[in-house]
């Protein structure tokens, strides 16, 4: 089993910046991917970011050039550097990982990540 603990959300203002992690840990001995995810109050969850180990990046459209996914393998850790924020992030952000290309991935417990002034 795979244990995931999620930090870093809050409030924060319009423009703001906020840095979350997710830190793996159990019977790993590699991930193949590290994504993060968000969902919105009447919305489907939809992917924000992914990280691949080796290092190929995705993003949503919407945060091009404003979210910054990066992971450390050494500690089983990835983050996610959210900068210029608007209302439009306000959402319960979930990390995801994938050991393996072919095996089910695994959920935080999400963070709470609301942009207001």
């Amino acid at each position: 089993q795979v244990q995931l603990v999620e930090s870093g959300g809050g409030l924060v203002q319009p423009g703001g910046s906020l840095r979350l992690s997710c830190a793996a840990s159990g019977s790993i001995f590699s991930i193949y991917v590290m994504g993060w995810y968000r969902q919105a109050p009447g919305k489907q969850r939809e992917l924000v970011a992914s990280i691949t180990d080796g290092g190929t990046t995705n993003y949503a459209d919407s945060v091009k050039g404003r979210l910054t996914i990066s992971r450390d393998n050494a500690k089983n850790t990835v983050y996610l550097q959210m900068n210029s924020l608007n209302p439009g992030d306000t959402a319960v952000y979930y990390c995801n990982v994938k050991l393996t290309p072919f095996t089910p991935g695994y959920w935080g417990q999400g963070t709470q990540v609301t942009v207001s002034p």
